[in-house]
Protein backbone atom coordinates (compact mmCIF):
# COMPACT_ATOMS: atom_id res chain seq x y z
CA UNK A 1 0.00 0.00 0.00
CA UNK A 2 1.13 3.15 -1.16
CA UNK A 3 1.86 5.96 1.56
CA UNK A 4 -0.59 9.14 1.57
CA UNK A 5 1.02 12.34 0.43
CA UNK A 6 -0.45 15.95 1.23
CA UNK A 7 -1.37 18.42 -0.71
CA UNK A 8 -2.62 21.69 -0.66
CA UNK A 9 -5.49 22.91 -3.03
CA UNK A 10 -5.67 26.97 -3.43
CA UNK A 11 -8.79 28.56 -4.73
CA UNK A 12 -8.44 31.57 -6.71
CA UNK A 13 -11.49 33.38 -7.86
CA UNK A 14 -11.97 36.72 -9.77
CA UNK A 15 -13.29 39.20 -6.82
CA UNK A 16 -16.27 41.15 -8.37
CA UNK A 17 -17.00 43.40 -5.67
CA UNK A 18 -20.34 44.90 -7.63
CA UNK A 19 -22.26 41.78 -8.00
CA UNK A 20 -22.48 40.13 -5.23
CA UNK A 21 -24.73 37.20 -4.90
CA UNK A 22 -28.05 37.10 -3.27
CA UNK A 23 -28.96 35.24 -0.08
CA UNK A 24 -30.03 32.31 -1.68
CA UNK A 25 -26.96 32.15 -4.12
CA UNK A 26 -24.89 32.27 -0.79
CA UNK A 27 -26.95 29.56 1.03
CA UNK A 28 -26.57 27.20 -2.17
CA UNK A 29 -22.81 28.26 -2.22
CA UNK A 30 -22.46 27.24 1.70
CA UNK A 31 -24.23 23.63 0.92
CA UNK A 32 -21.85 23.02 -1.95
CA UNK A 33 -18.78 23.82 0.46
CA UNK A 34 -20.26 22.20 3.20
CA UNK A 35 -20.77 18.82 1.10
CA UNK A 36 -17.44 19.32 -0.57
CA UNK A 37 -15.68 19.32 2.44
CA UNK A 38 -17.84 17.09 4.47
CA UNK A 39 -17.32 14.56 1.46
CA UNK A 40 -13.23 14.21 2.17
CA UNK A 41 -13.55 14.57 5.93
CA UNK A 42 -15.99 11.16 5.87
CA UNK A 43 -12.88 9.67 3.49
CA UNK A 44 -10.43 10.75 6.04
CA UNK A 45 -8.97 12.95 2.98
CA UNK A 46 -9.31 16.11 4.82
CA UNK A 47 -6.23 17.82 6.88
CA UNK A 48 -7.53 21.36 6.79
CA UNK A 49 -9.09 23.89 5.44
CA UNK A 50 -9.27 27.69 5.42
CA UNK A 51 -11.72 30.47 4.20
CA UNK A 52 -9.51 33.76 3.16
CA UNK A 53 -11.07 37.23 4.20
CA UNK A 54 -11.19 40.37 1.76
CA UNK A 55 -8.87 42.71 4.01
CA UNK A 56 -4.99 42.58 3.71
CA UNK A 57 -1.70 44.10 3.93
CA UNK A 58 1.48 43.25 1.72
CA UNK A 59 4.75 43.64 2.49
CA UNK A 60 7.36 43.62 0.39
CA UNK A 61 11.72 42.48 0.25
CA UNK A 62 11.85 46.55 1.43
CA UNK A 63 9.25 45.67 3.97
CA UNK A 64 7.23 48.60 2.57
CA UNK A 65 3.61 47.53 3.13
CA UNK A 66 0.69 48.32 0.78
CA UNK A 67 -2.78 47.93 2.27
CA UNK A 68 -5.27 45.56 0.54
CA UNK A 69 -4.98 41.38 -1.18
CA UNK A 70 -2.98 40.75 -4.06
CA UNK A 71 -4.62 40.38 -7.32
CA UNK A 72 -2.42 39.17 -10.24
CA UNK A 73 -4.73 38.42 -13.35
CA UNK A 74 -7.99 39.93 -12.07
CA UNK A 75 -7.96 37.05 -9.23
CA UNK A 76 -7.40 36.59 -5.89
CA UNK A 77 -6.65 33.53 -3.54
CA UNK A 78 -9.76 32.89 -1.47
CA UNK A 79 -8.51 29.73 0.23
CA UNK A 80 -7.01 26.64 0.52
CA UNK A 81 -7.43 22.93 1.41
CA UNK A 82 -5.09 19.97 2.67
CA UNK A 83 -5.91 17.08 1.34
CA UNK A 84 -4.54 12.77 1.92
CA UNK A 85 -4.04 11.12 -2.00
CA UNK A 86 -1.19 8.86 -3.17
CA UNK A 87 -0.47 10.86 -6.27
CA UNK A 88 -1.20 14.64 -7.48
CA UNK A 89 -3.59 12.75 -10.15
CA UNK A 90 -6.12 11.85 -7.70
CA UNK A 91 -5.38 15.21 -5.68
CA UNK A 92 -6.31 17.02 -9.28
CA UNK A 93 -9.38 14.35 -9.31
CA UNK A 94 -9.89 16.00 -5.99
CA UNK A 95 -9.94 19.23 -7.22
CA UNK A 96 -12.35 18.62 -9.91
CA UNK A 97 -15.58 18.51 -7.47
CA UNK A 98 -14.30 22.05 -5.98
CA UNK A 99 -17.72 25.02 -5.96
CA UNK A 100 -14.75 27.32 -6.77
CA UNK A 101 -15.18 26.23 -9.98
CA UNK A 102 -19.03 26.31 -10.81
CA UNK A 103 -18.27 29.91 -9.96
CA UNK A 104 -15.57 30.75 -12.63
CA UNK A 105 -12.35 29.58 -10.06
CA UNK A 106 -9.60 27.50 -10.37
CA UNK A 107 -7.54 24.74 -7.91
CA UNK A 108 -3.98 24.71 -8.12
CA UNK A 109 -2.80 21.37 -6.71
CA UNK A 110 0.80 21.24 -5.06
CA UNK A 111 2.31 18.70 -3.09
CA UNK A 112 3.08 19.54 0.31
CA UNK A 113 6.84 19.13 0.52
CA UNK A 114 8.57 18.20 4.08
CA UNK A 115 11.16 20.78 5.73
CA UNK A 116 12.86 18.05 7.10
Amino acid sequence: MKKSKEFMLLFRFEPNFDDQPSAEQLSEQHQQWGSFIGNLAMQEKLVSTHQLGFEGRMLNAVREISEGIYIAENQTLGGNMVITANHIDEATEIGKNCPILKIGGNVEVREILSMD
